[in-house]
């Protein structure tokens, strides 16, 4: 406690001159920039990547013997439980480790292992860890994640370092820039130090877009997607109209003063960020559900336009009726009528026709401040559980208030070919165009974990990562144990589960959104 009050007489004051000086540095000025007195509620600011800007004092005070490894990774676990401890629940709040440096060169160094250990450590919701992998890094750092993972922690999620970047250089961020970003809350990418972004704003209901397109004949498939795209031109603008609207009553009516400090290039151009004092102000609209979209169009198209089996509006009247007194029709969908997630390329197709057009359409757009570019997403944090429950049932056999797909990949339970398919299927669709937020969900038994078991998810991950995959992140746990939890809420405080870009307490969890969790496809390797 002595050398705690020592180091908050000079830190942030003055400079850091210890390890231990650095780190309660950056959590004391992290925590106070969450609280704005003209901001009702925290606010949450990411810690970026601690092993590239902790790595000088690290390697200092070793060098002269005033820290060790181990007291060095005490601290950085402190610094997580503070983090866990000012959070508020169904937000996110973390650092990243690993990727590529301002050179280019590949960071992995002790704190980048030292930073997925705290996941280990001290066992709690936050903070939200993300490991950046990159090509020609060594095993040693995906094989820790993996570890991580496989004792059946939510965290680290892994990202693609090269498919990011690729991503960031592509809407014109600097290759210098473009290689430090964060998370900034889940899933969504985010130039480091010199944003104002607004990430899902808002998202949209992209299941609920081809119900409302289901009210009149069409004389092919073709003629009702571009009737739905039509509709999601519309749904993109007035989201964009009413985004800008709102940024710019901040502009007009609130400061951040504080937060400007820290973030490029406010104090150059003498510009609060809320005025557009950062360098980037983007605004990335999410788009939910996308799985369902796929595979209902596809239903659409085997049941209406290929077989004739029955009319638009005859279909558009058993989902009105939830499939009441068609159960025989909605197993066949579900069990007959091929699905997103199974590397079928017929149908994995569709992904890409709607996530090209939304990227294209994205495009057209520029905010009220500089940079002010439309990045679109397609992850959804809670959102499809929301959706869900607000949306009737939809043509591909999902009933009305299930919760939509859980993020980028396949909806729940429809993996039929195993994890190696649907990582295929997930991948067939440009990624990094969609820096938004990309979140791919895959589910094991922890129970029928093997010898080698480890090296075989880890081997499904890099296929992920070579095919040019975002962001994937894994649950590990059994549904035993899932349900007990739901029966036994008081002796499960502590287990936490991925959600569609976060991590949360399950007991904590809607048991919509328990339900949700448990109804994922269950791998065993």
């Amino acid at each position: 406690m002595l050398t705690i009050a020592a180091n908050c007489r000079r830190v942030p004051n003055e400079p850091a001159a210890t390890f231990w000086e650095a780190v309660q540095s950056v959590s004391f000025v992290s925590h106070c920039l969450c609280y704005n007195p003209l901001r009702l509620g925290p606010q949450q600011f990411q810690l970026g990547h601690p092993d590239r800007y902790l790595l000088p004092y690290y390697l200092s005070d070793l060098a002269n013997g005033t820290l060790t490894r181990t007291f060095a990774q005490e601290l950085l676990d402190c610094m997580a439980i503070q983090i866990n401890m000012r959070v508020p629940s169904g937000v996110s709040c973390g650092y990243m480790v690993g990727g590529r440096d301002e050179n280019g060169d590949i960071v992995a160094n002790d704190l980048t292992e030292m930073g997925m250990q705290v996941v280990d450590d001290i066992r709690l919701v936050y903070p939200a860890v993300g490991f950046c992998h990159t090509k020609g890094m060594p095993d040693r750092y995906l094989e820790k994640a993996i570890e991580m993972i496989g004792k059946g922690h939510s965290h680290p999620a892994i990202f693609n370092d090269d498919t990011v970047t690729k991503g960031l250089l592509h809407y014109g961020v600097p290759e210098q820039q473009a290689h430090n970003y964060i998370h900034s809350t889940c899933v969504e990418i985010t130039p480091g130090g010199a944003s104002n972004v607004w990430v899902a704003s808002p998202y949209t209901n992209m299941a609920q877009l081809l119900l409302d397109c289901m009210d009149r004949e069409y004389d092919s498939l073709q003629q009702l997607i571009e009737n739905l795209l039509t509709n999601l031109d519309e749904r993109i603008r007035v989201n964009f109209e009413t985004q800008n609207r709102l940024r710019g009553l901040r502009k007009d009516h609130s400061m951040n003063p504080l937060l400007s400090c820290f973030v490029n290039d406010c104090l150059k151009r003498g510009t609060d960020i809320e005025q557009g004092g950062a360098v980037y102000n983007w605004i990335m609209p999410s788009f939910v559900g996308m799985a369902n979209l796929v595979d209902s169009v596809y239903a659409i198209k085997q049941l209406v336009f290929d077989e004739k089996r029955l009319t638009l509006t005859e279909f558009k009247a058993i989902l009105v009726n939830n499939y009441q007194g068609n159960e025989t029709l909605r197993q066949h969908i579900l069990n007959h009528i091929p699905k997103y997630g199974n590397d079928l390329d017929d149908i994995d197709c569709y992904f890409s026709v709607f996530t090209d057009h939304i990227i294209e359409e994205c495009r057209k757009y520029q905010g009220i401040h500089s940079n002010g570019n439309l990045i679109p997403s397609v992850f959804c944090w809670v959102m499809h559980e929301r959706f869900g429950r607000e949306t009737m049932a939809t043509p591909d056999g999902r009933p009305a208030g299930f919760p939509l797909g859980d993020g980028s990949g396949p909806c729940q339970g429809r993996e039929l070919n195993g994890p190696t398919a649907s990582v295929l299927s997930s991948t067939k669709w440009e990624h990094h165009k969609l820096i938004g937020g990309v979140a791919v969900n895959l589910k094991f038994s922890k129970a029928s974990l093997g010898k080698n078991s480890l090296q075989v998810i880890k081997a499904i991950v890099e296929t992920y990562l070579d095919r040019g995959g975002f962001e994937v992140q894994i649950n590990v746990i059994d549904n035993e144990t899932l349900k007990w939890a739901q029966l036994h809420p008081e002796d499960y405080r502590d287990l936490v589960v991925r959600i569609g870009g976060y991590s949360d307490y399950f007991v904590r969890l809607s048991r919509e959104m328990q339900e949700e969790v448990i109804l994922r496809s269950t791998h065993e390797v």
